[in-house]
């Protein structure tokens, strides 16, 4: 290959891994909105009748679990692109 190709096809490469920076960015802030969803149903829940005390208790807690797992999740892939992890 000539080095014009090869400078095209890096430049095609770059700007994918933009795009896919900027996919991943919006899949974090999506999450980030789920978490808030999810936390504002678990309050409309509470405050219903006592016989769905449990059933809002239960929501608020998987929305903590939830939130918590994204928390990790976007922390694991820094991690992975730290180190050079990823198979992008």
């Amino acid at each position: 290959m000539t080095d014009s190709t090869e400078n095209l096809i890096l430049d095609h490469l770059r700007a994918m891994r933009a795009s896919l920076v900027k996919l991943e960015e919006s899949d974090t802030f999506m999450k980030a909105r789920m978490s808030s969803l999810e936390q504002q149903m678990a309050g409309i829940h509470s405050g219903m009748a006592d016989i769905h005390s449990g059933l809002a208790g239960i929501h608020s807690d998987m929305a903590t679990v939830h939130n918590r797992m994204d928390s990790m999740e976007k922390r694991l892939d820094r991690i992975e692109r730290r180190l050079d992890l990823t198979s992008v």
